[in-house]
């Protein structure tokens, strides 16, 4: 019996516990869940995408399913390389919909077999995206409960801006 993998893709920077609680509800709907870190050269992000790995596999470890990958290219190559069936994707609002359902249908278009499923947040973290975490803690705010305990002080250090840097 063939394994039922899913690619879980995202900038993931930095990984919030949305992300994480998307991917953990993943892994118990999959026999393998590949977390992974997209390119998007639209983006300019706060961490090198080597660095995203890293957090992320620090935060999903003990996560015996869950894997982490880096990619750079079109991510339906990707789902058809490691021959993923699904691609897992979080919403927290309409406006997140209209977007990804997009996106869905055109990777529906270009590989017919793999299905996107999309996993509402829970009501804890509907408003929570990177964009928040990275503004909060630039301004020296408590995101301790927005990313994962391990990634705190990393995450932190990394974005807080101090007036001295202005």
């Amino acid at each position: 019996m063939s394994q039922r993998i899913a690619v879980c893709p995202g900038s993931f920077d930095p990984i919030t516990v949305g992300h994480l609680d998307i991917i953990k509800r993943a892994s118990s709907l999959f026999d393998k869940v590949i977390v992974l870190v997209v390119i998007n050269p639209n983006k300019h992000p706060s961490f090198t995408p080597d660095e995203r790995v890293e957090m992320i596999k620090e935060a999903v470890d003990g996560m015996l399913n869950v894997e982490v990958d880096l990619y750079c290219g079109l991510l339906i190559d990707y789902v058809r390389n490691i021959g993923a069936v699904a691609i897992v994707k979080g919403l927290r609002a309409m406006s997140d919909f209209e977007y990804e359902f997009q996106m869905a249908l055109t990777n529906k278009k270009m590989l017919p077999y793999a299905e996107t499923v999309f996993l509402t947040t829970t009501a804890n973290n509907m408003y929570l995206s990177s964009s928040l975490v990275k503004q909060v803690a630039m301004f020296g705010g408590d995101i301790s409960d927005f990313v994962p305990r391990c990634l705190h002080n990393r995450i932190k250090e990394r974005l807080f801006c101090s007036p001295e840097t202005l």
